[in-house]
């Protein structure tokens, strides 16, 4: 049975296996390997007495989630087999902090002291956005090697499957987190322990394939920057990144929608079927050349586009459209091809420099912001017109432009607007994504979202009610209302969320935790796991 395969892959070594099969002569030795055997399950992270107990005993189920059993001086009852014993938990948590002190109470030649400076110094992570805050030293939790090893000895659905369960069966954790704040995310405790599996067992192939421009050659300036930035990154990561197709999660179709419009699409036609039949053959290329696309008909792959464009190019091909994770700027659900819960919205982060991307990070104080509500942009799109009908120069609280026009800009920059504003305005335009909602985030000032069937951006983990205004498009001439009908403590509430939301939507030169780039792969391998029947 699966229970004594696993009890024997646990419990069991090769070198032991003798002893506990032998007579009563080795009785004591037995006794000593079936103590060690107790004192192991114990500090297993997941409830595996469900799994790993020994065939025909009384089994008691006990849970200890990651976060719960790492702790000096819990203990909980054991799960395998009577007589029932209570166990000391040993904690396998490591921080930064710990080793540091470790090797500091260390006594190492002073060789090695001037070598530890030296990799010190190199291996600092330097994050492309100099202006951001720096984050809390990641606490990486560590699953047992014997767990590890049972995990990568499972087809990739069955280790999933196990890591579902476990999520679904997180304890709560605790709010005062040092890392994460836990008023930003809709289920806290599932997010943390879902981030902890994805960080320490998601593998992700990327199919080689393909020629550049289009692939493998990600675009890092302007609007669409995003999808290029991922790529860049995903393409360069180490960590989740496999060599080896059958040890995968996960597979990456490593195509810029941007560069795809470049190359093919013909100025002026007005015809995106050239775009769309070009994908097709990439996938039927795919689903012939390996076996990976046809084994699950394409459900286990995602891409990551940001053009407008995007979901328009997916409509040629069937399992292209619907089965793939599609991770998507342009994340409407009115037309048919993006699904909410199992596609992610990307944020779209404009880029105008790719050594800096990111300048004047931050915002003024909440006293120092007596503008109610900020816009500027051009008059495109169904909801912009209308907003400039009812604002545009009909009211000084309301600063409400198409092209911000030299008599504002001679005061405020379009950045110091926003800076200086309670709200910022977030109107879709051509289509419903917006680069204002992560340019408000930067500046501190709270989004204000009128895109009817817009999914906002990582919206399965982020309560953005927290952080947030959503407007309906039809009651845009009651904005103000609306505004002002909002209490001045929950403001102060929400503003002091967007400051803490920041760190989640930076692009890194080298990604650091819970920033942007985790936090979208995080969403794609959330996406991935609700696919798993348990």
């Amino acid at each position: 049975s699966l229970a004594f395969q696993l009890y024997h892959f646990f419990f069991v070594p090769c070198e032991s296996k003798f002893f506990l099969r032998s007579n009563t002569r080795h009785a004591g030795t037995a006794q000593i390997l079936h103590q060690s055997a107790k004192s192991s399950i114990s500090s297993l992270p997941y409830p595996l007495a469900d799994w790993i107990s020994p065939p025909h005993k009384t089994v008691i189920s006990s849970y200890k989630p990651l976060n719960t059993t790492l702790h000096i001086g819990q203990s909980h009852s054991l799960a395998v087999g009577p007589p029932l014993e209570t166990v000391r938990v040993v904690p396998v948590v490591y921080s930064l902090n710990s080793l540091v002190k470790q090797n500091q109470s260390s006594v190492i030649p002073k060789k090695e002291k001037r070598v530890s400076h030296r990799r010190k110094g190199r291996h600092r992570v330097k994050s492309i956005v100099a202006d951001s805050p720096p984050s809390p030293p990641h606490i990486v939790r560590k699953i047992p090697i014997r767990v590890k090893k049972y995990l990568w000895s499972l087809k990739p659905d069955e280790a999933l499957a196990f890591i579902k369960r476990d999520i679904e069966n997180a304890s709560l954790a605790e709010d005062d987190d040092a890392e994460l704040y836990a008023p930003l995310f809709r289920n806290f405790s599932t997010f943390k322990r879902s981030y902890e599996w994805m960080e320490q067992m998601l593998k992700v192939y990327i199919y080689e394939d393909g020629e550049s421009p289009i692939f493998h050659e990600p675009h890092l300036f302007g609007i669409y920057a995003s999808e290029g930035w991922f790529m860049k990154l995903m393409e360069e990561n180490k960590q989740f990144v496999t060599k080896d197709p059958e040890k995968a999660h996960l597979f990456y179709l490593p195509y810029s929608a941007r560069q795809l419009q470049m190359a093919v699409y013909v100025p002026n036609s007005h015809n995106l079927r050239p775009l769309s039949v070009f994908l097709h053959g990439y996938v039927n290329m795919l689903a012939a050349k390996y076996p990976f696309w046809n084994r699950t008909h394409g459900s286990d792959h995602f891409l990551v586009a940001c053009h407008d464009w995007g979901p328009y190019t997916l409509k040629g091909h069937n399992e292209l459209s619907r089965n793939t994770i599609k991770v998507l700027c342009n994340a409407d659900v009115s037309e048919g091809v993006f699904v909410a819960g199992k596609d992610v919205s990307l944020p779209e982060t404009t880029i105008r420099n790719p050594k800096r991307p990111i300048k004047n990070l931050g915002g003024n104080r909440v006293s120092q912001r007596p503008i109610l509500a900020f816009f500027a942009g051009n008059r495109h799109g169904r909801v912009r017109p209308v907003l400039l009908k009812h604002w545009s120069d009909k009211d000084d609280d309301m600063r409400i432009y198409g092209p911000l026009p030299n008599r504002a800009s001679r005061l405020l920059s379009y950045p110091q607007h926003m800076k200086s504003s309670k709200y910022c305005i977030c109107p879709m335009g051509f289509e419903v994504n917006s680069p204002r909602i992560v340019e408000a985030i930067y500046n501190e000032c709270v989004p204000v979202i009128i895109a009817d069937n817009f999914v906002p951006p990582l919206n399965e983990v982020l309560n953005w009610d927290e952080f947030s205004v959503v407007v309906a498009e039809k009651d845009i001439p009651n904005l103000k209302e609306i505004l002002l009908a909002i209490p001045l403590k929950r403001y102060i509430v929400m503003q002091t969320n967007v400051k803490k939301l920041q760190r989640h939507f930076l692009w890194n030169a080298k990604p650091v935790p819970y920033d942007l780039f985790h936090m979208i792969l995080h969403s794609i391998w959330s996406s991935r796991l609700n696919q798993i029947q348990i």
